[in-house]
């Protein structure tokens, strides 16, 4: 009997990919992961670091250091190398730094042969999705950015805290740019399936302290609370990256808030960013079309309009630069 090993490589092991892998040994998604790194000697440190996970885990993960060529074979690349934001700036202001390495980047691992889905961590994610599509050009149901799976993950935390349940008994979506302009689209929060609107009318003084612009802009901020305290976000968007690679590989058909190429949906064509998606072996099935009310629309065009801007100051083609892995 012959089985096929499910391969994950990560590109990029500071805080967010050497937590992303973590996160897949501990959840026993992958059978083999492969670092790489522009610091081999870091990559070095941190498989073997993982790698005295094991006789703890549930089953064995082989982890090694590898090389761009080493995604030949990778049912998933993860892309996660690239700066942190700078306190009180903007995800925005990483887009010339990493369109600079991931254009770079992707001819060479496009180059070994790679056939895979490409999940993009790095900031700004909506806009190097984009970026990535373009280069690799892959179909977009196989280029998926983490986008607002995290954001839409804060908000359900934030609820339960206001009504006393599950976070995952929450149901919603944090729509648009995984930034300054992204927004929870409330006409279609549920708690245990009852419109999170009409839980709010039917109990005024239960829950009438509940402040919808003030959990949306706790949301928004919450990574950047996080980055003036410690510097980085790792945990949570590593765990996000993990749910994303789990659904695929596990074939899930599981509905998660990502950043993805329009092509029509929402009337919008040649964009990235938030929206639901099923999330299958092949990648991106399907994405899920939200009636929004007219308020979410403008909201939604105004994120498209942002991320547009930044994604048309891009060259779509591989620049002269040094190759940024060896």
């Amino acid at each position: 009997m012959t089985t096929k090993t499910r391969k994950v490589a990560i590109v990029g092991v500071g805080f967010v990919g050497s937590s992303c892998a973590y996160s897949l040994i501990n959840q026993s998604i992958c059978e083999e992961i492969v670092l790489i790194d522009r610091t081999r000697e870091r990559a070095y440190a941190q498989a073997l670091d993982l790698s005295h996970c094991m006789d703890f885990t549930h089953t064995r993960t082989k982890i090694r250091v590898g090389e761009p060529a080493d995604c030949r074979d990778a049912d998933i690349v993860v892309l996660a190398a690239g700066a942190n934001p700078v306190p009180g700036g903007s995800r925005l202001a990483l887009l010339e730094s990493s369109a600079e390495l991931y254009s770079a980047l992707i001819p060479i691992i496009m180059e070994s042969g790679f056939d895979g889905i490409f999940v993009v961590a790095a900031n700004p994610v909506d806009v190097v999705t984009y970026l990535v599509w373009r280069l690799s050009r892959l179909p977009r149901s196989r280029v998926i950015g983490t986008g607002t799976s995290i954001d839409s993950s804060r908000l359900k935390i934030l609820l339960s805290e206001h009504i006393p349940v599950d976070p995952r008994s929450v149901q919603g979506y944090v729509l648009g740019e995984h930034g300054d302009s992204q927004f929870p689209a409330w006409s279609h929060v549920t708690i245990g399936g009852k419109p999170l609107l009409d839980i709010l009318a039917q109990h005024p003084g239960r829950f009438g302290g509940l402040q919808l612009d003030e959990i949306a802009a706790k949301t928004r901020n919450a990574g950047w609370e996080i980055l003036q305290r410690k510097g980085s976000t790792h945990y949570g968007i590593a765990n996000a990256i993990a749910h994303i690679v789990r659904s695929i590989l596990n074939d899930d058909y599981k509905v998660t808030a990502v950043s993805a190429v329009l092509d029509g949906e929402y009337g919008q064509t040649d964009l990235c960013l938030g929206v639901p998606a099923i999330l299958s072996r092949s990648g991106i099935t399907e994405l899920v079309e939200l009636n929004l009310t007219q308020k979410e629309q403008e909201l939604f065009l105004r994120s498209c309009s942002i991320l547009r801007e930044a994604a048309s100051s891009l060259a779509t083609s591989a620049t002269s630069v040094s190759p940024p892995f060896p």
